[in-house]
């Protein structure tokens, strides 16, 4: 039974996507790269939501939740700030620019090279983190909620690695052949489907803990542990313990919100959905929707993680990634798990078969067209990227079986690799924007900076910092290596953001009321719950 609603979910969601997608033309760069720029706000949401939202998340935060309690929810909560910014100050601009992508712009600010330097750190973080890390948490819940090892009397490794074979291959096929609107489409039906059967773990286990009563299920569990429910982290970002310390609470007033705005403004498998809506009105939907459920998520990715500790307590401390599947597995009936599974691998699919198109856009506009043949054809740009994509997935799968045994947990991993390119990056487009005195030269020696200050601080000196508090002194360090280098090398003319007269800029009339109660509902969810 699970096999079949397992495949029937599968099916019905590839043959949706591939009949929405039987008209429209995917041999152009608009086509292909970004769903002919007509994505809608509701379509824009479920995407970025399922793009942001994979099995490093139901694995990793929740894992995290069971061992370490709610303070993981910063990484979550505090996006809905970062959204708000990209609906109201970015995504306008961008598509007064009609860019495709982000390096692009940092030709148009900086220079060629500037671009494509940003180019090049974006494929290399997604093929060396996101996406072996995407496709090895994603095996990881699918081996054990399955048992596809016992199913084929193979041992445990080489369930995982079979699995990482098969889910890699359907991603790349997906975003070999479909190009972004079929990621998209496929997007936003599992969206619901990962809503619907993330809300099922938590409501299910409450209403057997609490014998038909869920609030009396949620009553139980809070007594189990109540200082698991606050969100205010008591450690220390600062001296002996800090790198070892989950989510210090100061981190979010230094590093972690320059994160957020990186990855929810700037990083191009995110704001490539946004590039690709139908005008500004749609664009603003799209982001400030998923500022909502950004807030609704931790329902999903770290309530289990609690209900997690109430049912095996302090038994799976060392092994908190395993904490998620187990719950899975004891709450769900056996005709839901493959309705779950499938809605499982839709999320690592997401996750995955996105940043595969962006890296193939990528490389195909910024750096094929503009270094091996300028004068490509459309079709010829459009081959360049599915062959990008089948080979950057080639190389994920191969990486992805090595990255086990994360000390952390899977998630911190991720974000300490992240750190890796992330500031740099954001501090080069953000100086772009708000420091037109910074020039091209400035913004390369800024790049260069901070990739070696985060290197050198964290994995060589290894200082007694939380590695998010290193992230902000690198982003001010980096601004401050910008503007001494650009005395010395000055800019020689001042860049006027043209209007490139592609699609109706017209703003949402809700955006600021919006983006208002986004930002109220933040603050308020950090009183209440700042207090348990």
């Amino acid at each position: 039974m699970a096999v079949f609603t397992f495949l029937l979910f599968t099916c019905f969601v590839a043959f949706f996507a591939t009949w929405k997608l039987r008209r429209d033309k995917l041999d152009t760069s608009d086509g292909y790269f970004l769903g002919g720029r007509s994505l809608t706000g509701i379509i824009i949401a479920g995407s970025l939501l399922l793009t942001n939202i994979s099995t490093e998340h139901l694995v990793g935060m929740n894992g995290s939740a069971y061992r370490n309690g709610a303070i993981i929810v910063a990484w979550e909560v505090t996006s809905a700030l970062a959204l708000v910014v990209g609906a109201l100050y970015f995504a306008p601009r961008y598509l007064k620019m009609g860019l495709t992508t982000i390096p692009e712009f940092l030709e148009k600010r900086y220079d060629g090279l500037t671009r494509t330097l940003v180019a090049l750190l974006l494929i290399i973080s997604f093929v060396a983190t996101l996406l072996p890390i995407v496709l090895y948490t994603g095996a990881l819940n699918i081996e054990a909620i399955f048992e596809i090892s016992d199913l084929l009397h193979v041992s445990q490794r080489e369930g995982i690695w079979i699995t990482i074979l098969i889910v890699g291959g359907i991603g790349a096929v997906y975003a070999i052949f479909g190009g972004l609107k079929m990621v998209a489409y496929t997007d936003t039906i599992n969206g619901f489907g990962l809503l619907v059967a993330g809300l099922l773990v938590p409501i299910l286990a409450l209403l057997s803990i609490g014998d038909g009563n869920m609030l009396e299920g949620l009553i139980k569990v809070f007594e189990a542990d109540p200082q698991k429910f606050n969100v205010v982290s008591r450690e220390s970002g600062i001296g002996i313990g800090s790198r070892t310390a989950i989510l210090p609470f100061e981190v979010i007033f230094t590093g972690l919100m320059v994160n957020q705005l990186y990855f929810w403004t700037m990083h191009q498998s995110i704001i490539q959905r946004v590039l690709g809506a139908v005008n500004l009105k749609e664009a603003q939907k799209g982001l400030l929707y998923t500022g909502l459920l950004k807030i609704l998520v931790p329902l999903i990715i770290v309530l289990p993680g609690l209900i997690g500790f109430y049912y095996f307590g302090e038994s799976l401390y060392d092994n908190p990634d395993s904490v998620y599947p187990s719950l899975v597995k004891k709450v769900l009936p056996l005709w839901l798990t493959g309705f779950f599974v499938a809605v499982m691998m839709g999320a690592i699919l997401s996750t995955f078969n996105s940043a595969l198109n962006s890296a193939a856009t990528v490389f195909s506009l910024d750096i094929f067209k503009k270094y091996l043949q300028k004068n490509a054809p459309e079709k010829k740009l459009v081959m360049i990227g599915k062959w990008t994509s089948a080979l950057l997935a080639v190389f994920a799968i191969g990486i992805a079986p090595y990255v086990a045994n994360a000390p952390e947990g899977l998630y911190q991993l991720l974000q300490q690799l992240n750190g890796i390119f992330f500031i740099p990056i954001a501090s080069v487009i953000i100086a772009g924007f708000l420091f037109p005195k910074v020039s091209s030269t400035g913004a390369k020696i800024g790049l260069l900076f901070g990739l070696l200050f985060y290197v050198i601080m964290y994995y060589v000196i290894q200082v007694n910092l939380h590695f998010v508090h290193i992230w902000g002194i690198e982003f001010v360090l980096n601004i401050l290596v910008m503007h001494l280098v650009s005395i010395w090398s000055p800019k020689e003319s001042r860049f006027v953001m043209q209007d490139a007269g592609i699609l109706d800029l017209k703003p949402w009339r809700y955006a600021k009321a919006f983006s208002i109660f986004l930002i109220v509902f933040t603050i308020i969810l950090y009183l209440v719950l700042g207090n348990v």
